[in-house]
């Protein structure tokens, strides 16, 4: 069993989900498998092309499992992050969605930031390149985690929307470029990531529900993801982490009816998963303080956060030398902890124009 199960919903993408497994297959990170659904019309089969066919055998080649789901009945994208979901069985699920650009040091990165906090989640903002010239400091009023990431017990009506600002556009490359210039990892609050890369504790986000509310939907929906972050936030806390590492490849969206959003289930789904902080909150820090493992194969590997363990051995990182990058943040604001005060360590394009930290872009990726 891999640590990881790298979970892709895609339709109608051919080219995006090809670009993201080349970028899976360039990871400093390797002990995972990939399970794919792919909801394509019958005319844009995508895993039946000769490009997948390619990336999926590399990938096999060098140890992942990879499993293709085809033609499955489109239910909407909560459906169909429950159904890759149920599909693994690693003890960390990563949703990736099939239109983003991913980093070689990403997956290590967000695994080794999730294994120390033994938070439910860490997410990593899909920047749109397009806006690299539109600075926006006014949502840059970032929020730094100056201690342990903790649960956050929001209530439906108070929930801190504002902090979604600083994933808009590319407002993470312009805060990367003030807070992590050589870059060491910043872990900040959110009150979501778009789903376009996130990595969840597989028992967490089981905890919560997951995502088996899924059939309270239709088919036409939006923010599958972000309320099962909402509640993950509040029973064991999350964060986001920069770099990001993520760039949003800027394709059409494939959810246009987004008038039925799934936050509108957070109060009932607290209720009905006793979502509250309590006995499992910091429990893989616990864990990691008493020496006990974390499930699966372990191994332990080092990493710019700290160690990960692992099953499989990584394959080194490719040595290139992080260089300074010149600023374009002025007017940087960050909360809660001073720039000097960051841990030390090597290292969302909505059409509309409101970046992937859009809540009404958020789980765009896989499906109508």
């Amino acid at each position: 069993m891999a640590l990881v199960d790298v979970l892709i919903p895609t339709y109608n993408r051919k080219t995006g989900l090809a670009i993201v497994l080349a970028g899976l297959l360039g990871q400093t990170f390797s002990d995972f498998d990939v399970i794919i659904s792919d909801q394509s019309d019958g005319n844009e089969r995508a895993l039946d092309s000769v490009e997948i066919q390619t990336l999926v055998r590399a990938l096999r080649w060098h140890g992942h499992q990879v499993q293709l789901h085809r033609d499955r009945p489109r239910h909407g994208m909560a459906e169909q992050r429950n159904f890759l979901f149920e599909q693994g069985n690693a003890p960390y699920a990563h949703f990736i969605d099939d239109d983003v650009v991913l980093e070689p040091r990403v997956m290590e990165r967000m695994l080794a930031v999730l294994q120390a906090e033994g938070c439910g989640f860490v997410g990593c903002p899909a920047t749109g390149l397009d806006y690299l010239r539109d600075v926006r400091p006014q949502e840059q009023d970032i929020e730094l985690w100056d201690g342990p990431v903790t649960p956050e017990p929001f209530a439906p009506g108070q929930l801190p929307w504002n902090r979604h600002r600083v994933n808009n556009a590319a407002n993470p490359l312009h805060l990367e470029q003030k807070l992590a210039p050589t870059g060491e990892t910043v872990r900040y609050k959110v009150c979501w990531v778009g789903g376009a890369n996130v990595l969840f504790d597989r028992q967490k986000l089981r905890h919560v529900g997951g995502f088996s509310w899924w059939d309270r939907l239709p088919p036409e929906h939006a923010g599958e993801e972000v309320v099962a972050q909402f509640l993950l936030i509040r029973k064991y806390g999350g964060c986001g982490v920069l770099p990001a590492g993520t760039y949003h490849m800027g394709l059409p969206t494939t959810v246009p009816d987004r008038q039925d959003n799934a936050v509108r289930l957070f109060g009932e789904l607290i209720e009905e998963f006793d979502v509250h902080p309590g006995e499992y909150a910091g429990l893989a820090k616990q864990n990691n303080a008493s020496g006990r493992a974390t499930p699966g194969r372990q191994q332990q590997g080092e990493t710019p956060y700290g160690n990960y363990q692992s099953g499989r051995q990584s394959r080194p990182g490719d040595g290139r030398r992080q260089r300074p990058r010149r600023g374009h943040g002025a007017g940087v604001r960050v909360r809660g902890k001073s720039r000097s005060g960051c841990r030390p360590e090597p290292r969302q394009r909505r059409t509309s124009g409101e970046g992937c930290g859009d809540l009404w872009r958020s789980g765009d990726a896989g499906m109508l």
